[in-house]
């Protein structure tokens, strides 16, 4: 088990997005960033910082919880709810970025959307991700994604972030068939 991404990889895909979206966006005047719980929350966060130095001015950046509208609930033990911080901003006419780790089957996503419509009405949702392992259940599609890690569906993807775990790494668990 090797690392996937290394924290220089996690750096530069970090940045890349960045810009990326602020191109796509001309600029970060309506744009609100919102992680999900919790190392897209963390991410959310750097994206932001980023796109603050390269802005000179701040980004409207928050939490969306999502762990209600899961339409796996009764399949997983339960788990803590986790804040939603929306920025006084909101998102009412605004272009939000979700932010996520590692986007899979696609059934996170469907139920950051759920959640989003709960709180307002954005012009437009953008998803930004770090890792697409593929697998896909639902016809969700990231708009800005650090790395393509092809993976087997044994398979498992693990994000590491220093704020959380102390290192920044992503790899691959398990056996490729």
């Amino acid at each position: 088990m090797s690392a996937a991404l290394s924290a220089q990889d996690i750096s530069r895909a970090l940045t890349r997005i960045s810009h990326e979206i602020l191109e796509r966006n001309h600029g970060s005047s309506d744009i609100t960033v919102l992680g999900i719980p919790t190392r897209g929350a963390h991410l959310a966060a750097r994206i932001a910082a980023i796109m603050n130095a390269i802005e000179g001015k701040e980004i409207a950046h928050g939490t969306l919880d999502i762990t209600l509208y899961r339409d796996d609930l009764r399949l997983r033990p339960p788990r803590t709810i986790m804040p939603t911080f929306i920025p006084p901003i909101g998102i009412q006419g605004r272009d939000v970025i979700l932010i996520d780790d590692v986007l899979y089957s696609g059934r996170t996503i469907r139920a950051a959307l759920d959640a989003l419509g709960e709180v307002g009405r954005p012009r437009t949702v953008q998803l930004a991700v770090l890792v697409d392992r593929g697998h896909r259940q639902l016809p969700i599609r990231a708009d800005f994604v650090g790395k393509n890690l092809p993976t087997s569906e044994k398979q498992s993807v693990k994000v590491s972030l220093t704020e959380i775990d102390g290192v920044d790494e992503v790899v691959i668990e398990g056996e490729a068939n």
